[in-house]
């Protein structure tokens, strides 16, 4: 039986099914009706256990007069409870497509039963004027407040990459319609790119009761890069793979490698064995890193600077280990087209096994006075808890999901390169809260270890890169590519143009499907917890230093800076709200 057959099966008893195509074998295409789209993606998501990781809205006018949608669910099983999981045989990525006529852009809105939908209903409508009938929140998130109307930037016809819309007064800009909890004395705030815990931009307001948050809203997406529209119009692939790395200042490796290999596979390109174990090595090294910045800052963000400068003098080591890999810090440029562009040598990997040795000495030692430490255990514990009901309707990822007790992990359900021969366990924790999450991140840096050294061992000798001949273009193909970055799962989806140019480029990073949940996790927690809560989260963002804090009973709000917030989060003495 074929991948995703017995799923296909289940959705013809309830929905019309129009079409059922294959991108590779084990991500399945299945064309439906738009009048039947929510009920296929609910019957996937949570009758067959399945998993929101991308919808890609797209312009395909010019292919075939319509608009369409491409609902990406990742077969896996719901893992509410351990028994709750698919077989491996039976995994697969499902796709629901639907077709939108031009001449009316509307569908009905498959958040109102699938709340992991939301934020990609809000940008379809941003980006293609696609409309989500029904769907809860119609604000803006893509695009600013200011943009003018009935421009969609992802339509082909829209605008090139270079239009910048004229500049619009301070006094004449719209003010962003945040969501209020009901009651008496919820007043409007100031508008403002604001943020709590590091220099990158976003706006939260905190609604709350004496000390207690009772409820927030958040506003982003004040660095959008306009990278896909970019790279529509002037890119080759290999071009794409530097452009994605850039996507993220941390986990940049991630984006280029789901990228690329999205490319890969949708144009059926082979990629030499010695430069899988190559590309894992480094995906590894940026885990390593990355785990290490964010353990230290949730430290630090409780005023524990000692384990902070630990954790960092520890990361100091990941970094030269980076540096002696790739020959880059941080930045690799290692990927390219059916391969890797540098290779590792016997010396240098020699050099690496010391430098892992030294990590993996030095952070247990560092982790073991962390938990020993009652004072920074529970400054962690109990807060900011993802509730795995909530979890299971949002769809995060990565460590965020994994400290609520979820199995997931890409690695895992669906083995990409040569991960179907490295043995590691998935870090799993079961207390929901800043300190499960950090547990998870501890164990994830020791299996980092473990994965490198077993590529180390299993990577045999070969060729780094195979050159096709020609790529096997074919307009209209498309595949995903999916990486577990140090922050969750990774998703880039590539529909094949011509000439060797993208005609449709998907970007997920794993914090766009964090985010929608963050607002359940602030709730019940007290006002100097906010930076941690953020912090445990690891977002990515791409400033100012405040934020906006409304008291629901007295209709007073407060802006309170980022120097205020962080001494309150590590002293909880002098609360800046009585001031």
């Amino acid at each position: 039986m074929a991948k995703g057959e017995k799923f296909i099966n289940k959705l013809k008893e309830k929905v019309k099914v129009l079409d059922v195509s294959y991108s590779t074998p084990d991500q399945v295409v299945v064309l439906v009706p738009r009048s039947d789209l929510v009920e296929a993606v609910r019957m996937l998501y949570y009758d067959m256990g399945g998993w929101l990781v991308s919808m890609i809205p797209n312009d395909e006018r010019e292919m075939n007069g319509h608009y369409a949608l491409y609902y990406i669910l990742s077969m896996e099983g719901g893992k509410m409870t351990p028994d709750d999981e698919l077989p491996q045989d039976e995994k697969c990525f499902i796709t629901i497509k639907t077709l939108i006529p031009e001449t009316d852009p509307t569908y009905p809105s498959v958040t109102t039963k699938v709340p992991a939908a939301v934020w990609y209903e809000r940008e379809a409508y941003d980006m293609f004027g696609l409309v989500a009938e029904g769907l809860p929140d119609k604000r803006r998130l893509v695009l600013p407040d200011d943009w003018p109307e009935n421009i969609h930037p992802l339509r082909k016809d829209a605008m090139d990459y270079r239009f910048r819309p004229d500049p619009v007064a301070p006094e004449d800009e719209p003010d962003y319609p945040f969501l209020f909890p009901e009651g008496d004395g919820v007043v409007d705030v100031p508008w403002g790119p604001l943020h709590i815990t590091s220099d990158e931009p976003g706006h939260f307001r905190l609604f709350v009761d004496g000390e207690t948050i009772i409820d927030a809203d958040y506003r982003l997406y004040y660095q959008h890069r306009g990278m896909e529209k970019l790279a529509e119009n002037r890119m080759n692939y290999d071009q794409m793979g530097f452009l994605a790395e850039r996507v993220c200042g941390i986990c940049g490796f991630n984006h280029a490698i789901a990228c690329i290999e999205a490319v890969e596979r949708a144009s059926n390109i082979p990629v030499p064995r010695r430069a899988q174990f190559i590309r894992v090595i480094c995906l590894e090294l940026e885990r390593l890193h990355s785990h290490l910045l964010n353990m230290g800052l949730a430290c630090e963000v409780t005023g524990n600077v000692t384990a902070f400068m630990h954790l960092f003098r520890i990361r100091e080591y990941t970094m030269e280990l980076a540096q002696l890999i790739t020959g880059g810090r941080k930045t690799y440029g290692n990927v390219m087209v059916g391969g890797v562009r540098r290779d590792i040598t016997a010396t240098e990997i020699k050099e690496a096994k010391v430098l892992l040795n030294k990590v993996e000495k030095y952070l247990k030692e560092a982790w073991e006075a962390i938990m020993e430490d009652d004072d920074q255990v529970e400054r962690w514990r109990g807060v900011g808890r993802l509730d795995p009901k909530v979890a299971r309707d949002f769809s995060p990822v990565g460590p965020n999901m994994r400290g609520s007790g979820f199995k997931r992990d890409t690695r895992y359900d669906h083995p990409f390169d040569v991960f179907d021969e490295i043995k590691f366990e998935v870090a799993v924790d079961y207390g929901c809260d800043v300190l499960s999450r950090e547990k998870v991140r501890y164990k994830e840096v020791m299996e980092a270890i473990s994965i490198i050294r077993q590529c180390f061992e299993l990577m045999s000798g070969g060729p780094i890169f195979i050159k096709p001949d020609e790529y096997l273009i074919k307009p209209g193909n498309f595949a995903l590519g999916n990486t577990e970055a140090p922050r969750g799962e990774n998703i880039h989806w590539v529909m094949q143009g011509s000439a060797q140019k993208v005609y449709r480029w998907r970007c997920r990073a794993a914090t766009y499907n964090n985010w929608p949940s963050l607002r359940f996790q602030f709730r019940g927690n007290d006002i100097s917890d906010a930076a941690l809560i953020v912090c445990s989260l690891d977002p990515c963002y791409s400033c100012t230093e405040r934020i906006t804090v409304v008291d629901v009973k007295t209709g007073k709000t407060k802006i309170i800076t980022e120097k205020e917030l962080k001494e309150y989060a590590k002293t909880r003495k002098n609360s800046p709200l009585k001031k």
